[in-house]
């Protein structure tokens, strides 16, 4: 009896010791989301995605960046998250010349790394998730194109070196360069400061007859508001405002009648699903990291996770105020 109450006893204790070491998390596992601009709506966004697939998951998420654009600032962050030898790390890459080079030695340390919204095309990074900037691009083009009937002159706000503005810019010159009626009369970078963006809109209000503008669009999430103040207070009500994600106030601008349209992306779902493709390669990890997967006819891995764009407009805004108010 005795004998039999042992080896029952340790045959729960070596149960015991096996649900324990097959558990597949742990918060000892920490995974890294980097990018500036963090003081931004968009970023917080993004971030909500990245946490709540960590606290799905029960490991640690750490979100760090400098809250302006500051790709040096980034890049000190990137440094720091690969000597902690993380997990790994999805990061937005703000200019490639400054964060490429680092990329590639976080994937030499054996740190995977995933690229998120503005991706590092040429880094060693496994691959990217995100918008289609290019394809978004074209989209608010065909928007522009429709609202001005074909001929006017159209102003773009950016922010300089971010590689997914320049896809997106791209994208609209692709199909306004069809339209020999629409001129591109200029591409502002605002430095990552949307007053500029409203400075610059107050400046250009003024102009007339063949050198008034038409059309104003915004590549990125913080200029929208800005310009849309800019323009209600010249009580100007014939321009075309195209904006950049969903921001409450871009959102309030087009119920309100202020902003045409705006291109939405999707952040949440990047931050999520670029922690949970981060927690699979950690745990089914690739023969090597280094490997050029986007020549592998056999990669284990895509080259481009397109998490989605739409255009928002009156006939559709409420759903995303409603979507938005649920998610606070």
């Amino acid at each position: 009896m005795k004998t039999m109450k042992c080896v029952v006893l340790a045959l729960v204790a070596l149960g015991v010791a096996f649900t324990t070491g097959c558990e597949r998390h742990s918060n000892k596992e920490v995974f890294y989301m980097i990018s500036s601009n963090m003081a931004l709506p968009y970023w917080q966004t993004a971030a909500k995605g990245f946490n709540k697939a960590a606290a799905e998951y029960k490991v640690t998420a750490k979100v760090v960046g400098p809250e302006n654009y500051d790709p040096q600032a980034e890049l000190a962050e990137l440094q720091k998250a690969v000597a902690a030898k993380p997990g790994g790390i999805l990061i937005s890459v703000a200019d490639v010349s400054v964060l490429g080079p680092a990329i590639d030695s976080a994937i030499g340390a054996g740190v995977p790394v995933i690229t998120i919204d503005s991706d590092a095309v040429g880094s060693k990074r496994l691959f990217f998730i995100g918008t289609n900037n290019l394809e978004a691009g074209r989209m608010g083009g065909h928007r522009v194109v429709e609202q001005l009937g074909g001929s006017g002159n159209v102003v773009f706000f950016t922010i300089s070196g971010q590689p997914n503005m320049e896809e997106r810019l791209k994208g609209f010159k692709d199909v306004l360069d069809t339209r020999p009626n629409i001129h591109i009369v200029d591409v502002i970078d605002i430095k990552s400061d949307a007053r500029t963006a409203f400075d610059k809109t107050q400046e250009l209000m003024t102009l007339t007859g063949p050198k008034k503008i038409n059309a104003f669009v915004c590549l990125e999430s913080a200029s929208g508001k800005m310009v849309s103040d800019a323009i209600k207070r010249t009580s100007a009500t014939d321009r075309v405002l195209v904006a950049w994600d969903v921001n409450q106030d871009t959102l309030d601008g087009i119920k309100g009648g202020t902003i045409n349209s705006t291109v939405a992306q999707k952040p949440f779902t990047m931050g999520y699903i670029g922690l949970r493709s981060l927690d699979e390669i950690f745990h089914a990890p690739p023969p090597s990291l280094t490997t050029d997967y986007s020549q592998d006819a056999f990669s284990p891995f895509p080259v481009f996770i397109d998490t989605g764009t739409s255009l928002v407009d009156k006939r559709n805004v409420d759903a995303y105020i409603a979507s938005a108010q649920a998610h606070q």
